[in-house]
């Protein structure tokens, strides 16, 4: 058993940020699944928005993010994004943050529903990478942060409705359990819950299913977030062809050569997300039952762009396929790609559950409402990775005592492993068809019917008396697919990313509330609905 003053479990934007903020009050120990660079953050292409150009620009930012959260935002978390967010970059860039410039001067892009361009970017189309490269670098340097690499979080320690420590899973496959004054949650979302995703494996929800299993309460899990344009090639991995593109001007067609977003939003091709998306998905509807039509990105007729230069990584990888953004028709359908729900905190980071604090994509501010804003996901993840980490320290709490575990290293055998990932792989299956971008009663409930019977065999599993990262996660899936899935029924009504064909209308006089789900082992999940 060891203890360290601040325990951050996830390397992405927001872990990062906060060790850093942390680590001149206290030892700070990250822990992450596998490499600090493997994370959302690392993979995030088109850019970071932020407000740098003074009021009227903070106040337009403002405008826009309420706008695509269609009534949901909650507007004391989005101010602080926005009036906090210039002096969060400018620090990154006194780090070592290198954002494409020209001729000395920051360059800006423009993505969807952006009155205007504040897109940042950085090596084209790789600005997740640089900033994460950066942070890593930055707190690497810092002696009171230890990284603890290819490690699973198994289990956080409640003591008296206070969170103090949690059990960690080496690569060895033995539990350390590691005491902590506080515990921070960033470790990303759960796009692995859906069979087409733009995420890493490594986004499994582990941090969002460790905290409801403790008893802290999730937000707003029915609003997940489908990148409209995914890469569509069977085989091929749902690559994701960035927001970006589109605001250098591409365009979308379907199969019959036309472009079609005028008949879905005056914005056109730089519509809010949930449009395009759901656009797409409509457009991509074959004449039979299971039959698809393909649908394609356009930029043949962009000549003012040297994209190659521009989309260095998707140019790279599109030629893997022998494609070429400026010769060819690019196939695209939407994957998901980002949880706007998570656990529910405070705009400083604090759940509802003591000693536990959660930033980033894990966490629920209500800054997104029900549909993020393109590229405002590495902003939130340095403001309120920032701000959790500084109510931290203003929280104060001491250390407390535990008991040790047992140091169970028996790994999961080749039986348990074949009975998780066909688990995990049904499920993703049935999430995909019974609770993605169009959803009703009839399909979300036989979502739960084959969730239900995942989570049975994953327990099965786990009642072997075995550990591994893998039971981590799947156990982590069932528990996030199943909030998914009881949120979304429980919204009879259509907003944002949540688009239920039974009730195609937005009811605000019933819903216009934010989801809460709370956990409950001896009464059953409790489910309302709550004005923030």
């Amino acid at each position: 058993m060891s203890s360290v003053d601040y325990l951050v479990m996830g390397a992405g934007v927001a872990g990062l940020r906060a060790a850093i903020e942390l680590a001149d009050q206290g030892e700070v120990l990250v822990v992450t699944k596998e490499a600090v660079a493997e994370s959302n953050t690392h993979y995030a292409q088109g850019g970071i928005a932020v407000a740098m150009e003074g009021d009227e620009d903070v106040a337009l930012h403002l405008n826009d993010t309420v706008g695509a959260g269609d009534g949901l935002v909650y507007e004391p978390a989005a101010r602080a994004l926005v009036d906090e967010g210039p002096a969060r970059v400018e620090e990154l860039i006194a780090w070592g943050t290198k954002f494409d410039r020209e001729g000395g001067r920051l360059v800006r892009t423009r993505e969807g529903a952006h009155s205007l361009a504040r897109i940042l970017h950085a090596n084209g189309d790789a600005t997740g990478a640089e900033i994460s490269r950066s942070l890593a670098a930055f707190a690497r340097a810092h002696t009171n942060i230890r990284f603890a690499e290819w490690t699973t979080v198994r289990g956080l320690l409640v003591d008296d409705g206070r969170v103090v420590g949690a059990d960690l899973l080496d690569r060895e496959n033995c539990v350390q359990r590691t005491l902590a004054r506080a515990v921070l949650i960033a470790a990303g979302g759960a796009g692995q819950v859906y069979s087409d995703t733009t995420n890493p494996a490594v986004a499994t929800g582990d941090g969002i299913a460790l905290a409801s299993l403790a008893g802290a309460e999730l937000a707003d899990m029915e609003f997940y977030q489908f990148h409209p344009t995914a890469f569509s090639r069977p085989g091929a991995p749902r690559f994701l062809m960035s927001e970006a593109l589109r605001g250098e001007g591409a365009y979308l067609r379907n199969d019959r050569g036309e472009r079609f977003m005028e008949r879905y939003h005056p914005l056109l091709e730089l519509a809010p997300r949930d449009v395009v998306a759901r656009a797409i998905t409509r457009e991509g509807i074959g004449d039979r039952p299971g039959a698809t039509r393909v649908v394609h990105l356009d930029m043949r007729h962009v000549r003012d762009v040297d994209l190659h230069k521009r989309f260095p990584g998707i140019s790279a990888f599109l030629g893997r396929y022998g494609l070429d953004l400026q010769c060819d028709l690019i196939p695209v359908r939407p994957a998901a790609h980002y949880l706007m729900g998570g656990i529910r905190t405070d705009i400083d980071g604090r759940t509802s559950l003591r000693g536990l604090y959660a930033a980033g994509e894990a966490a629920c501010t209500g800054v997104h409402g029900a549909n993020r804003l393109a590229s405002n996901s590495l902003l939130e993840g340095l403001v309120f990775g920032t701000r959790a980490a500084r109510a931290m320290l203003e929280d104060g709490l001491s250390l407390r005592q535990a008991d040790a575990p047992e140091r169970g290293c028996e790994p999961l055998d080749s039986g348990d492993a074949a009975t998780l990932e066909t688990a995990v792989t049904d499920l993703q299956r049935a999430m995909w068809v019974h609770a993605g971008l169009l959803r009703e009663e009839p399909s979300l409930q036989e979502g739960q019917r084959v969730r239900t019977t995942c989570a049975e065999r994953v327990e099965g599993v786990a009642q072997n008396g075995r550990l591994g990262r893998r039971l981590v996660e799947a156990q982590a899936l069932c528990a996030v697919a199943g909030a998914i899935l009881d949120s979304a029924l429980a919204r009879t009504e259509s907003r944002g990313a949540h688009y239920r064909n039974d009730f195609p209308k937005r009811n605000d006089a019933r819903f216009r509330k934010h989801s809460i789900f709370r956990r409950d082992g001896t009464s059953g999940n409790q489910f309302t609905f709550d004005e923030w």
